[in-house]
């Protein structure tokens, strides 16, 4: 039986990166979405051809939901439970940028609440319930669960024209210390995964600006980051490869973290 991976927001981006990822390692996935129940259905279709390609057999079933929702939570949750009766990664991907990005002296508290409620509220709570259930069903198989959560270097990087965004992802850093913490004695470990400069959908917008900031050295690896590279950390964690490790922040930025003279 292969294991099962959630992976919230996964119809595009990231997300899309970090489930082809896993269908190649051999896990069934639930792909999540919000809105876009198109390009989930092709994520999906996508991860069983990949995974076909490096001869491994799996299932990808789509869900919508939205996880700044209760009811929607609680239903992605009983969707995994009811669609292959396991779950054995959970990765908080899902996640929102401003609708406007604006001077934190004009930035508008509805802009504010939706980010908080998208981008941490809702992980945190479906990482609630996901490791009740997770706790349920350690001893009963050999792999061990595991939960990661998707961050950004604006958790500690300063972006005026974006404070809500921000403050978002600080607050959603503080959940892997948390949830690890908490989960070890049950054998769970959690991971942040911190990724850099990364081309998607949203940050197409400032494509131009951030290709000039990397070719003047923003960051020593000299390229855009892409979705494969995020889903090759989850993958490595997936596979057993930091099994001493919780807690861990991986950074996946081209080494933007460095700080250099």
């Amino acid at each position: 039986m292969n294991p099962v991976a959630l992976v919230t927001g996964a119809s595009r981006g990231i997300g899309r990166g970090i489930a082809l990822e896993l269908a190649k390692l051999g896990h069934d996935v639930v792909v999540n979405y919000a809105g876009n129940v198109a390009a989930a259905q092709q994520t999906a279709a996508d991860c069983v051809a990949t995974a076909q390609a490096s001869r491994k057999s799996i299932r990808a079933e789509v869900c919508q939901a939205d996880i700044s929702n209760g009811a929607d939570r609680k239903k992605l949750i009983e969707f995994t439970r009811d669609s292959f009766g396991r779950l054995d990664l959970l990765v908080n991907n899902a996640g929102v940028a401003p609708d406007v990005r604006a001077d934190i002296l004009e930035a508008s508290e509805e802009s504010f609440d939706r980010l908080i409620s998208i981008n941490v509220k809702g992980p945190y709570f479906l990482t609630q319930l996901a490791a009740k259930w997770m706790i349920e069903q350690v001893g009963a198989r050999t792999c061990q669960p595991k939960i990661i959560t998707v961050t950004s270097i604006s958790a500690y990087t300063a972006s005026t024209n974006r404070g809500d965004y921000c403050v978002s992802k600080a607050a959603l850093s503080m959940l892997t210390p948390l949830f690890a913490a908490r989960l070890a004695e049950h054998g769970i470990n959690v991971y942040e995964i911190r990724p850099g400069v990364i081309t998607t959908d949203m940050t197409g917008a400032v494509k131009e600006k951030y290709d000039k900031l990397i070719a003047e050295g923003l960051t020593p690896i000299k390229r855009w980051g892409t979705p494969e590279d995020i889903g090759k950390a989850v993958a490595a964690i997936a596979s057993d490869a930091l099994p001493f490790s919780t807690g861990e922040v991986i950074n996946v930025d081209g080494g933007f973290h460095l700080r250099r003279l």
